[in-house]
């Protein structure tokens, strides 16, 4: 387990700043903001180096800041318009370009309905499902009991399951 001696911002970095990056726009970082996320999580984490007591693997301790991070610039982002540039009406399934375009709209529905979910449950969904941790990591990043852990994700995979049924309804 590593200690307060053998940690470093620049190795930390080094080792978990795509992680972060990609955990922040799951947990719904807009994507303009998400390399400045990326930044506040670091810099939170250069403030707490010394409270790290080493209990934790240090990329569960910088998952644990992202997440909080994360809540607060969405609790922001909510009350800021987003626009699109790019008319999908045009777009033709049999271009490689269209492809990436429909590739792109996927992301986004899976963003969308992963946003309909409330933030501690889609925070569960997101570390288990997508970042792959373990329920008991995921119940200390969060600083829960882990049965609340397997319940949000008990949850938040029916409400999935639920809204991608809907959006295939939608697409027939």
């Amino acid at each position: 387990m590593p200690t307060l001696e053998t940690l470093d911002l620049a190795s930390l970095y080094e080792a978990h700043a795509r992680r972060v990056w990609r955990m922040l726009m799951r947990l719904g970082v807009p994507g303009a903001s998400v390399e400045d996320a990326v930044q506040d999580v670091f810099l939170t984490a250069q403030e707490r180096l010394d409270d790290f007591e080493g209990h934790s693997r240090p990329e569960t301790w910088l998952l644990g800041i992202a997440v909080r991070v994360a809540a607060n610039l969405r609790r922001t982002a909510k009350r800021r318009p987003t626009i699109s540039l790019v008319d999908e009406s045009l777009a033709d399934p049999a271009s490689p370009v269209d492809a990436k375009l429909q590739q792109e709209r996927n992301l986004r529905r899976l963003e969308e309905v992963l946003s309909r979910l409330p933030g501690a449950t889609r925070e569960a969904v997101v570390l288990i499902d997508l970042e792959q941790l373990t329920a008991p990591e995921v119940a200390e990043v969060l600083q829960v009991n882990l049965n609340t852990v397997y319940s949000r994700l008990r949850l938040g995979r029916a409400a999935l399951t639920r809204a991608l049924r809907g959006l295939m309804e939608e697409a027939r």
